[in-house]
């Protein structure tokens, strides 16, 4: 059965480019981004990692550890690094899973049998300090990943796990943001002092609480 929102992100051991990890102990009280790739030495791979490294502080500024997985041993990861960091400029800075049992894969459920038998697609799950799984995405092979976007969602969940907001379409750090039908009308000005618009009496926005 696949994930779904709200699970209890699967624990597992696995060995790793920086090491042998206990996952939901690695994580501590972090937020997480786990995130597979189809294979190594791969050219969307190889361009995703080397973003993902070039984000890091922007990843510690929110608290989240990342961490890549993909089918391929360690052996392969390790000669593959070098590669990542030749074409993008960028030293990989987070662990890379050895998945060649397919432990991980299987326990998140990246295999999918119409896209490819062997290889994972290309999955991301971003996961709370809760150990609860808020967010899944899923790519075609053939796609390369919006790091931009994964890092807004990310200020997203963060922020509405905070306060009683929702995001609209589009959103972007700064903007107002939308007050959740759970707060009702006599509650507004004490929880939102920067005051309240009525756009539509199910609608009301107020400007980002923690800004």
């Amino acid at each position: 059965m696949s994930l779904r929102l709200g699970d209890i992100a699967p624990d597992f051991e696995a060995d790793t480019t920086q090491g042998h990890i206990h996952f939901h102990e690695w994580l501590g009280n972090s937020w997480g981004m786990l995130f597979s790739h189809p294979a190594d030495f791969t050219p969307v791979c190889t361009t995703e990692l080397g973003r993902t490294a070039l984000l890091k502080d922007e990843f510690g500024k929110r608290n989240v550890k990342v961490i890549a997985v993909s089918v391929d041993d360690l052996e392969s990861h390790n000669r593959w690094t070098p590669d990542i960091k030749d074409v993008t400029g960028s030293e990989v800075n987070f662990p890379i899973i050895a998945d060649p049992d397919r432990v991980v894969a299987t326990l998140y459920d990246m295999i999918h049998p119409n896209a490819s038998e062997k290889a994972t697609v290309r999955s991301v799950f971003v996961i709370g300090p809760d150990k609860k799984i808020k967010l899944t995405l899923t790519y075609p092979a053939s796609t390369g990943r919006n790091f931009n976007e994964l890092i807004r969602v990310i200020d997203s969940l963060q922020l509405t796990a905070d306060y009683q907001v929702a995001t609209p379409a589009d959103w972007q750090e700064g903007d107002d943001v939308i007050v959740t039908p759970a707060v009702t009308n006599d509650q507004l000005e004490a929880k939102f002092p920067k005051g309240v618009t009525f756009v539509k009496p199910y609608l009301r926005t107020t400007p980002q609480p923690n800004k």
